[in-house]
């Protein structure tokens, strides 16, 4: 059985990205709304406020959680390019995911979010010249990110959490 924090694995940049790699991972940025809009489909709300692991969070706040997230990303993107290697402020995703919009928002409102955010994020992605993808942003805990390595992370990230929601179906036998 997987580790159910990382049921696809933790994430690791690959040594060398392709054009063919960003493409892929695009692809994946651009599809991840849909794939959780399917994996959530015809849940009960008992069952959207089931912690996907011991300690974790619930469904609902896991669904929350990925339009904010990927809004900071988002935007990360828009300042690397348009500022030189600007310093981005980070966010502390667990007390987001404690505040009232992520615990009683109807879901609904989040995938539309999401699916609206990622199409204007997939719209700039694939914009971007070769060189672009070399351009940074400055993280105070984690240094100097490329956008190719931010994409990287990000199209995992998509995966990772809709992971959380499939093996705990299966586990649950939903």
């Amino acid at each position: 059985m997987p580790d159910p924090r990382f049921p696809i694995g933790k994430f690791s940049f690959p040594v060398a990205v392709s054009e063919t790699d960003r493409a892929t991972m695009i692809a994946e940025i651009e599809h991840a709304p849909a794939n959780m809009r399917a994996a959530v489909t015809g849940l009960s709300p008992q069952q959207l406020d089931t912690p996907y692991r011991d300690g974790g969070w619930t469904v609902r706040q896991v669904i929350h959680h990925m339009p904010d997230s990927h809004m900071n990303a988002y935007v990360r993107y828009k300042l690397a390019l348009t500022e030189n290697e600007p310093t981005i402020k980070p966010y502390d995703e667990a007390r987001w995911a404690e505040l009232a919009d992520s615990q009683a928002t109807p879901i609904e409102v989040s995938l539309a979010l999401y699916a609206n955010l990622h199409d204007r994020w997939a719209r700039l992605l694939r914009s971007l010249a070769p060189d672009d993808w070399k351009r940074q942003f400055r993280h105070p805990d984690l240094g100097v990110v490329s956008l190719e390595k931010n994409l990287a992370l990000y199209a995992w990230h998509g995966r990772h959490h809709v992971a959380h929601v499939t093996e705990l179906k299966k586990r649950m036998g939903w």
